[in-house]
């Protein structure tokens, strides 16, 4: 065992804690990805010195720029937090009286147009601004299509702020260039959810090159950041109304300085706005900074050849195994395992074992009610790989009856 991975387990110890192997991903409800040596650095560096944030969000944003090909950016506490300040950003613009009266939308453009077939837990975050969604189009494509131009051009009123769209395309859905067209023709920005968007960094690109007005990214996933960071990227005028309302204002007018130098000792600066809640501290931004910096020099491919190995060594190893009530499937893209069981009740046994055993494991869950669990390889270490093995083998013969 390295000094680092001890002194990590004395810490857990010390707090009454267990670690675990984490075989589910970048999830938030683990703690999102693992860090990079100089990502870690660079937040223990910025934790003991100080700099104005609005300097740190200013260079944040020439960097996100760079990524992203985008005019700028601003940093925020996860993906969902940007989505709530780019729905604050389309309904408000500059106006400083609309900041200050959000999460009341009363005489504000507040509605967001998007498909039916894309809603979800997250856009919680929109309607926590003050947004009215405004759904088009169905669930399936029984009749041939899901959406239609029509309806989405009938669904854009003078009510309308923004169009959203989630970072993937379905069956049920207009495709996203489609999408844009019909947004842009009526004069209404387009937010898109990249949250699922995984590097390199093209991935990402794509959504700006393709119209994107604003495009809301998890900073704690696959960039390589902290987990409670995200950036908002996009149109110089709407992510400065995202950081108008986010960033600290309790200065007086006389030397306040608006984001990215605009108006600087013109403008009376906003109260405290509604993404205020949202906000990071300058270890976050400079953590998400460095990975940034990273993601130029991360080499993908060999990242893509480790996860492929270890999705294939599980994969064997349970077929080898022969478990009468298991089958595995390793054709996921995202190169995941996933154990199909005959009944839910067996896969939920399989979960249990394993995040009660010794060492803990969690894998992605989301699937049991199909009798499926997933095994994703991201952020396991390869000191990790035995054990993990070993447990993932030790719970489906007990949950199989055949330990």
């Amino acid at each position: 065992m390295t000094s680092t991975s001890r002194d990590r387990d004395d810490f857990f110890a010390a707090m009454g804690l267990r670690p675990i192997i984490n075989a589910a991903s970048h999830a938030s409800r683990l703690g999102g990805t693992r860090l990079a040596q100089p990502v870690v650095d660079a937040m223990v560096a910025a934790s003991q010195t100080f700099v104005p944030i609005a300097e740190m969000q200013a260079r944040a944003s020439d960097l996100i720029s760079e990524f992203m090909g985008a005019e700028a950016g601003c940093v925020a506490s996860g993906a969902d937090a940007c989505l709530t300040l780019a729905a604050a950003a389309c309904m408000t613009g500059d106006s400083r009286a609309a900041m200050d009266q959000l999460p009341d939308t009363t005489g504000l453009k507040n509605e967001i147009v998007m498909h039916r077939a894309h809603r979800m837990s997250f856009d919680h975050a929109l309607r926590l601004a003050g947004a009215r969604l405004v759904e088009i189009g169905y669930l399936t494509s029984s009749s041939g299509a899901g959406a239609y131009r029509w309806q989405m051009e009938a669904a854009i009123t003078e009510r309308t702020a923004a169009c959203f769209y989630v970072g993937m395309t379905l069956d049920s859905t207009l495709d996203f260039k489609a999408f844009v067209e019909i947004a842009h023709s009526r004069g209404v920005p387009v937010i898109v959810d990249a949250a699922p968007t995984q590097v390199p960094a093209e991935n990402f690109r794509r959504w700006i090159d393709l119209g994107a007005d604003l495009v809301a990214c998890a900073g704690g996933k696959y960039i390589g950041g902290p987990a409670a960071s995200g950036f908002l990227a996009g149109r110089r005028d709407l992510v400065r109304a995202a950081a108008l309302q986010q960033q600290d204002a309790f200065v007086h007018p006389e030397v306040y300085a608006e984001p990215f130098g605009a108006g600087e000792g013109q403008a009376e600066p906003p109260h405290q706005g509604i993404g205020r809640v949202l906000k990071v501290g300058r270890e976050e931004l400079a953590g998400l900074m460095a990975a940034l910096k990273l993601c130029a020099a991360r080499d993908y491919a060999a990242e893509q050849a480790g996860r492929v190995a270890l999705s294939e060594r599980l994969a064997r190893a349970i077929r080898e195994r022969n478990f009468e009530a298991v089958k595995v499937k390793s054709d996921d893209p995202v190169n995941a395992i996933t154990v199909v069981f005959d009944t839910p009740q067996r896969a939920a046994r399989v979960v249990r074992e394993l995040q009660e055993g010794s060492p803990r494991v969690f894998v992605l869950n989301a699937r049991i009610g199909q009798g499926e669990i997933v095994v994703l390889p991201h952020c396991v270490l390869p000191e990790e790989v035995e054990p993990l093995e070993r447990r993932l083998l030790e719970a489906i013969a007990l949950a199989a009856g055949e330990a």
